[in-house]
């Protein structure tokens, strides 16, 4: 019969268990904010990163370009709020691989260079829509009583509510215009169903020039897309109704400030209110004072509750594409 080896050992050998997931570095995810999120939206970002089993590098409040190089050179995600993601921090990032802008809007993110690289580019959509909504809302309202200074006003009610642009903001602005008594009308060529008009409040029309012909209030939710650069200009706004009012909380580049300025002049009864200071936002005061005004700072998006959802929202796109390779919110398709 064939002998069995067999090898037996004096003493056991000791054999240390080797977790090799351990030795593997753990994703990294830099938040990366001039204008740094409220402590509670970065603890959920933290509560979401590291449950994840993620590591979480914070970079707030930087004013030198040159930490967000340094900080983005090993991050493997990157969130941020208005930050520029250009396409010089994009080439410094080595081992990045998805950029997701906490908001609605993303022109700050280069998209063509991060496509180039094979790096996914998201937002956040909705996280911010009834922050912003709201604000419109007020603009509208301060504007109409003569920005709270002595002097007859208006009010909402009654007046015809143009929205432009009837995405997750439009669609709240609708709403809440419907509630306050006016007749609202929107304009989104992008949208084929006919029933979120109809949910909304709104009644659609087929044209911008219809639709700043016809209201007393235009409320701003277009993106700064190429299309859309100084697309509201000279012929729009002449054609707005005596005592109408412009809002802004879109993107100061879809106004063209100074076809703006143009027919302000001769329209003494025109008004515009702006979350995005223009350029030349100083020259339009001294021109044509309490018709115009802009907020000190972009107040958009900042309520506690926008500034949350949007973070935790951010992170969890993060962990779900790492995790999943979701893509929904992509922007760079």
């Amino acid at each position: 019969m064939p002998t069995i080896v067999s090898h037996i050992y004096e003493e056991p050998v000791k054999h240390k268990v080797v977790d090799f997931y351990a030795l593997i570095e753990p994703m990294k995810v830099l938040v990366a904010t001039e204008k740094p999120f409220a402590k509670k939206a970065v603890d959920a970002i933290r509560e979401v990163v590291e449950g994840a089993g993620y590591e979480l590098a914070l970079l707030e409040k930087y004013t030198d370009k040159a930490e967000l190089l340094a900080a983005v050179k090993d991050a493997d995600a990157l969130i941020v709020r208005s930050d520029k993601v250009t396409a010089e921090v994009i080439a410094a990032a080595e081992q990045l691989k998805i950029v997701v802008r906490a908001g609605a809007g993303y022109d700050n993110v280069d998209c063509a260079a991060a496509t180039e690289r094979g790096i996914v580019v998201m937002n956040t959509p909705g996280q911010n829509a009834n922050a912003v909504a709201e604000l419109a809302l007020g603009l509208m309202i301060y504007m109409s009583r003569n920005t709270f200074k002595p002097g007859t006003g208006k009010e909402l009610s009654g007046k015809k509510l143009g929205i432009h642009g009837f995405g997750a903001i439009g669609q709240i602005v609708g709403r809440y215009g419907k509630a306050l008594g006016m007749d609202v009308y929107a304009l989104s060529p992008s949208i084929t169903d006919e029933s979120i008009f109809e949910q909304n409040g709104a009644k659609r029309v087929a044209t911008a020039e219809e639709l700043y012909s016809t209201c007393d209030y235009i409320s701003l939710h277009i993106p700064a897309k190429p299309q859309n650069i100084k697309f509201v200009g000279k012929a729009l706004l002449e054609s707005m109704p005596k005592g109408a009012i412009l809002v802004n909380t879109a993107r100061k580049e879809v106004v063209n400030e100074e076809e703006l300025a143009e027919v302000f002049a001769v329209r003494e009864d025109l008004k515009y209110a702006t979350d995005i200071a223009a350029a030349s936002q100083a020259e339009l005061n001294e021109k044509f004072g309490n018709r115009v005004f802009a907020t000190p700072k972009k107040q958009g998006a900042e309520t506690a509750e926008a500034n949350y959802n949007a973070a935790k929202a951010a992170a969890s796109q993060i962990v779900d594409f790492f995790v999943n390779g979701n893509r929904k919110f992509q922007v760079n398709k």
